[in-house]
């Protein structure tokens, strides 16, 4: 096991420094660049334009830029901001805690959604639970998350209102001025993005783990554990959907990272001030310095997710070895 571990924390170091590289070469080929907003400004001159590339470095060649800002993601520096011109670590540490808690949640409901709904799909296969569960998947799958973020907000925030109802509110963590910030009040504004993400992405963990539990159902150790007099629910719980859990894991691997990048379009449309809002706007500037840190820390998420899921593949499911 250990050599294991340390086989693949020595492949993952040239995977992530292939990532940083591609990342890097990818904005410099993106139009425009970090002074495209300054070169319509009629005020700067040539001079100043050649005098801000040479502050932010830009005169110097692609691969001693790259090798600059790579020792110094070594060192923890992940440069400035050419907007704000603040710290790109300070401007994560602000957006992340706003990242994790609506990522955090959403991931929590979406578990007490898919996951129950997919066994009892599976359980009672071919019954109304079982087309129920398939219909809910199906549509929460196929309609995108900007379309049903914007559903959401028309019907809960601006309809409701219209109707004289309790309306949710649509943007933001808090409601400006005095009545917001109160638990409720941060509550209420969890509401909207959380149930997009969370529908959106039962739907995938319910049609997985249906399928998963059909193809444990039918294996011999479960009739086993029945002729032995285990309760059903100990056969369905404690066996089948211990190893009906393995593309759950693959889920999960996938899905933290997103709970530190953010979600993009959620973020975007219910202006939640996270990770994937911050992402989003640094592209849309140029922003490179906080487009590279974000990338980084996400690649570096990815590789160690896939080693912990490799890991937790083994523990679930014995007859995997790793070598």
């Amino acid at each position: 096991m250990q050599r294991y571990i340390i086989a693949r924390l020595a492949q993952a170091v040239p995977l992530l420094l292939l990532i940083t590289l591609l990342v890097f070469g990818l904005t410099l080929l993106l139009p425009g660049g970090p002074l495209s907003e300054f070169a319509s400004d009629p005020s700067m001159t040539a001079a100043d334009l050649q005098q801000l590339r040479h502050d932010y470095g830009l005169d110097q060649p692609a691969p001693v830029r790259y090798l600059h800002w790579l020792g110094s993601v070594l060192h923890g520096d992940f440069g400035n901001s050419y907007t704000s011109h603040a710290p790109v670590a300070a401007l994560i540490e602000e957006r992340l805690p706003n990242t994790l808690l609506l990522q955090g949640i959403a991931l929590v409901v979406t578990l007490a959604i898919g996951l129950p709904l997919g066994v009892a799909a599976a359980i009672r296969r071919h019954s109304w639970v079982d087309y129920v569960a398939t219909f809910i998947s199906s549509v929460g799958h196929a309609v995108p998350t900007f379309w049903s973020g914007l559903l959401a907000i028309i019907f809960f925030a601006v309809e409701f209102r219209a109707w004289g109802l309790p309306a949710l509110p649509a943007t933001g963590m808090v409601t400006l001025g005095a009545a917001g910030g109160s638990l409720p009040d941060r509550i209420a504004h969890l509401v909207l993005p959380v149930a997009v993400l969370a529908l959106f992405n039962a739907s995938q963990y319910t049609r997985y783990v249906r399928t998963s539990m059909l193809d444990v159902l039918g294996q011999d150790y479960l009739r086993t554990g029945r002729a032995k007099g285990l309760a059903e629910h100990a056969v369905i719980l404690r066996h089948a959907l211990r190893n009906a859990a393995l593309p759950v894991v693959t889920l999960l691997a996938l899905e933290i990272p997103t709970l530190f990048s953010g979600a993009i379009v959620v973020e975007s449309i219910f202006a939640w001030p996270g990770m994937g809002r911050l992402f989003l706007d640094s592209a849309v500037r140029f922003d490179y310095p906080v487009l590279l840190g974000v990338v980084t820390i996400v690649a570096v998420l990815v590789v160690f997710t896939a080693l912990v899921c490799d890991l937790v593949y083994a523990w679930l499911d014995p007859r995997i070895r790793l070598t």
